[in-house]
């Protein structure tokens, strides 16, 4: 069976319309179709997918069209689970082309971008040159514990694109689902064919120059950022990571893992580690650290309000609320004993109205938590740690931003 070439947009919609009543129908948080990169050695391992578009809780219309022409296809298709993973072939491509008739004209630009997505994989798919377990098509029905390597990156692209909020989506067990492989620019090779054929690549001038061995690509080779967002070097940060325009990351000792990023405009510097959040207008200074959820937070994600500023070289493993100063070379962690004024803890509460301090002048890192307005001090001839109402305002060069 085939699905016939629709005739009008009329026509179109009510086909949408069938097939979403129907009962196999399963609307999806999020699908894409992707190309995928299998292992040089094992098939069948999945390496990467690479999704030219992905779809998260949008264009309801596109999905149904994509699980009718499975459908037609031949696959059988599973709606029950949390995900669905599938190889597509030349009968699913005809059968989309032939649904998305009325507007294969005006696909281009910004417009049916997965109607885009369908007209080149025709191309390709006429050209002879591609294979038809080069692509897949993964839908997501509901936020689980992702089951495929295709499911992860579907993920891992919702948070880059920002088309779902950081610390929002289920990635227990991402980690093990992915291969540890080398990366010679977007290419994943895996280590067991690099060592079996290195004798001979190596003769034959042919041996591959590896950037990095990681279970994660780099950030830069699936996303576009802004035009203002500058990332200095590519390494820095990781696929899954969040970077809101005007973001600034420089060389050195930045970083930003998955799952983490910027809410912002953010000049980083320093490491934001997996599940940390930074507000817009704050500055990570060179070489500063934000602990994740599993280096010394105790589980606990953190977030680092609007404005606030982490000098060179220091720590904090608690979430700062906004207009925070922690000086250079300072750590702040969940036990830190620190010392408050009678002054300043009457500044501080008054810029934190709701807080009900159980302490009058040593606190622990964890009791501030969250705080508006707090500057972190050691005092040099004690080394005693100190909290103080902030009165300097943190503000990042728009020139840069």
């Amino acid at each position: 069976m085939a699905i016939e070439q629709v005739a009008s947009q009329e026509a179109f919609k009510a086909l949408v319309e069938q097939i979403q009543g129907g009962d196999n129908y399963r609307a999806p948080v999020g699908f894409g179709i992707a190309r995928v990169d299998r292992g040089q050695k094992h098939s069948e391992k999945i390496l990467q997918a690479t999704y030219p578009l992905i779809n998260w809780e949008e264009n309801l219309g596109s999905a149904a069209i994509f699980l009718e022409s499975l459908a037609q296809s031949g696959v059988n298709i599973d709606t029950t689970g949390s995900e669905f993973v599938s190889v597509i072939n030349r009968e699913f491509v005809q059968n989309a082309m032939n649904a998305f008739a009325p507007y294969i004209e005006e696909a281009t630009g910004e417009s049916h971008k997965n109607v885009q997505v369908i007209k080149h994989l025709n191309e390709l798919f006429q050209s002879g040159h591609v294979s038809e377990t080069d692509y897949k098509i993964c839908f997501l029905f509901e936020d689980a514990k992702p089951q495929s390597v295709e499911a992860v990156y579907l993920k891992l692209y919702a948070l880059s694109l920002q088309k779902a909020a950081l610390r929002s989506l289920n990635l227990d067990g991402a980690f093990g689902l992915l291969e540890n492989v080398a990366w010679s620019g977007n290419m994943p090779i895996e280590l067991a064919w690099l060592r079996e054929n290195e004798i001979a690549l190596k003769l034959d001038g042919m041996y591959p120059e590896i950037q990095s061995v990681d279970k994660f690509p780099r950030y830069l080779q699936h996303v576009i950022p802004a035009d203002n967002t500058r990332i200095l070097e590519s390494s820095k940060v990781r696929m899954g990571a969040q970077l809101h325009a005007g973001t600034t990351v420089m060389p050195g000792a930045s970083y930003i893992n998955f799952n983490a990023g910027t809410t912002g405009p953010v000049m980083v510097e320093g490491r934001i580690s997996s599940s940390a959040v930074v507000g817009s207008g704050s500055d990570v200074g060179g070489g500063a650290s934000i602990l994740g959820v599993l280096s010394g937070t105790d589980g606990n994600p953190i977030t680092i309000g609007q404005n606030t500023l982490l000098g060179a070289n220091s720590v904090t493993g608690i979430p700062l609320g906004d207009g925070c100063i922690i000086d250079a070379g300072v750590a702040i962690l969940a036990g830190t004993k620190i010392h408050i004024s009678e002054t300043e803890l009457e500044k501080i509460k008054q810029a934190n109205p709701e807080w009900k301090p159980q302490s009058s002048d040593y606190f622990k890192g964890k009791e501030l938590a969250g705080l508006n307005g707090i500057h972190f001090r050691e005092d040099s001839t004690t080394g005693e740690i100190k909290a103080f109402r902030s009165t300097r305002e943190v503000k990042l060069n728009e020139e840069l931003h």
